[in-house]
């Protein structure tokens, strides 16, 4: 498997070629230093999830198209395999299915341990969420409205707005996540 920060390196490299875009011109859309750019380019950080979406509604790109993976006729991914996004040691955020452009949408597993919360700008125009909890009580706050999902249960947002996802119980949330982008 290779390595998340070669798969943002390289992906960051492509697409900002592919817009014959400076790192000063990506710093102005994405309000990341060029700075940190530069380091991302060259795969020197491990980016935190925040900096990834920064630059992914910066660009108009899907987030994964920064950590996609080539996609074959079968693909079994591993938990093992995964290489989460960890934010301050409670959240942990893993790419199991990234965005191709034919499939519209992609997939993370999605954990949170007790007291952790993840805040989330709004992602692109028209794009959606679909979450389900698989263990734990996961407290979602969509554009000033929360929701009380537990196991088993599902919900589908628009997720062009801010949403917060939070654990204030005492056990791991495990969540799938799926994010669909309109076309």
């Amino acid at each position: 498997m290779t390595n998340l920060n070669e798969t943002i390196s390289e992906n960051f490299k492509r697409l900002r070629g592919e817009r014959s875009l400076s790192l000063d011109d990506v710093a102005k859309l994405t309000g990341v230093s060029k700075s940190m750019l530069g380091q991302i380019e060259r795969g020197e950080v491990n980016p935190t999830i925040t900096t990834v979406w920064k630059i992914a509604n910066g660009l108009k790109i899907s987030f994964t198209a920064l950590v996609s993976r080539p996609e074959s006729d079968v693909e079994v991914v591993c938990k093992d395999d995964l290489q989460p996004f960890k934010e301050g040691g409670t959240v942990r955020t893993s790419p199991v299915f990234p965005f191709e452009e034919k499939r519209g949408f992609e997939m993370y597993l999605f954990e949170v341990e007790p007291g952790g919360i993840r805040s989330a700008e709004a992602h692109l125009p028209k794009s959606q969420e679909f979450v389900t909890v698989f263990s734990g009580v996961l407290l979602i706050s969509i554009d000033g409205t929360s929701y009380k999902l537990k196991k088993g249960d599902s919900i589908r947002f628009n997720a062009d707005v801010p949403h917060t996802y939070w654990n204030a119980g005492d056990k791991l949330v495990q969540a799938s996540m799926v994010i669909s982008y309109a076309p």
